[in-house]
This record gives C-alpha cells, sequence and structure tokens, in this order.
C-alpha cells in the first residue's frame, strides 16, 4: 500500500486538554484524525435526547494556506448512540486560529454522557482549490438539467402500465 501524502499542521494544545493525547489516525488507511473531548473528567458533558452542544478538543490548528480541515461524525458513535455532528461537515479554514469544537447532537431517545478524553468526532485534512465565478448569460444544457435532490436516482420505467413513483408510500 502506498504511503499517503502528508502535510505538517502545527497545533496549540489549550490548558484544558493537559494529559490528553492529540488528535491521531487509528488505522493505517484511516482519512480522518480522532478528535478528543476535552471536558473535565469530574463533570462529563451530558446530552439530553434532541440537545446539542459544542464540545471542546482544546486545540487551536494553523493549516498551511491551501488547506482546510472538516470535522466529521464517527460513525460507531451515530449508529450505537444516536450522536453525531450536527454541521457536518464542519469546516475550519486554513486563517481560523480558534479552539476546535465539535458540534455535537444526540438523537437517540437516552442521554449520553461526553466523558474526557472521548473520541467525539474524525478531522478529515484536505487541499482547498478556490473557485472563480464568472457570471455568464447562460449555461451549457445537460441530460440531468435542472433535476436535483434525489433526482439521478429516481425511477423512470413503467411498471404495470403507470409511471413509477420515486417516492415510496406505505402499504395499506
Amino acid at each position: 500500500m502506498a504511503k499517503a501524502p502528508t502535510v505538517a499542521i502545527r497545533v496549540k494544545r489549550l490548558p484544558h486538554a493537559g494529559g490528553l493525547a492529540l488528535a491521531a489516525y487509528h488505522s493505517a488507511g484511516a482519512a480522518g484524525l480522532d478528535l478528543l473531548a476535552a471536558v473535565d473528567a469530574a463533570t462529563p458533558l451530558t446530552l439530553a435526547p434532541g440537545a446539542r452542544a459544542l464540545v471542546p478538543t482544546g486545540l487551536i490548528l494553523e493549516l498551511p494556506q491551501g488547506f482546510e480541515a472538516q470535522v466529521r461524525p464517527r460513525s460507531g458513535l451515530a449508529l450505537h448512540h444516536g450522536i453525531t455532528v450536527l454541521n457536518s461537515p464542519g469546516t475550519i479554514d486554513c486563517d481560523y486560529r480558534g479552539e476546535v469544537q465539535v458540534l455535537l447532537v444526540n438523537l437517540s431517545d437516552v442521554a449520553f454522557a461526553v466523558c474526557r478524553g472521548a473520541r467525539i468526532a474524525q478531522l478529515v485534512v484536505q487541499r482547498c482549490v478556490r473557485g472563480r465565478l464568472i457570471e455568464v448569460e447562460r449555461v451549457a444544457a445537460t441530460k440531468r438539467g435542472a433535476g436535483g435532490f434525489g433526482s439521478t436516482g429516481a425511477a423512470t420505467a413503467t411498471t404495470r402500465g403507470r409511471a413509477r413513483s420515486p417516492v415510496r408510500r406505505p402499504r395499506r
């Protein structure tokens, strides 16, 4: 397996992250570094059902020019506990110098405790290309046209003489 390219990212650890490991990859092929919760060990942050909260990581990143970092959910938290990142993916711009915080939401029907050092999200670092908008009178036509929000997966064939609806209705 070819080794993935790397980029050096300077990081400042804030006092409330003292003793915690830095975000790290947990497998050779992992795309994201796991971010840890820098909450007080004596008082875990409790997320009630339906609640959301900014969870501190205690890290400030200095991303190189031309890079961004995206904060994404951890699949295990979502599957087993209904915990996800609300503004997913959250974008960290290269000129942001505040603490990385993760906006978690509890979509389950039971409270969830976020404990110190818990892996709460993934941080994916990517090269960032800037777009330059050019206003025009017309854009090129495509087969898809203006179809969006599921239009590429919609069935267009007929079934038993009537058009198939892309919306599934419950059987009665």
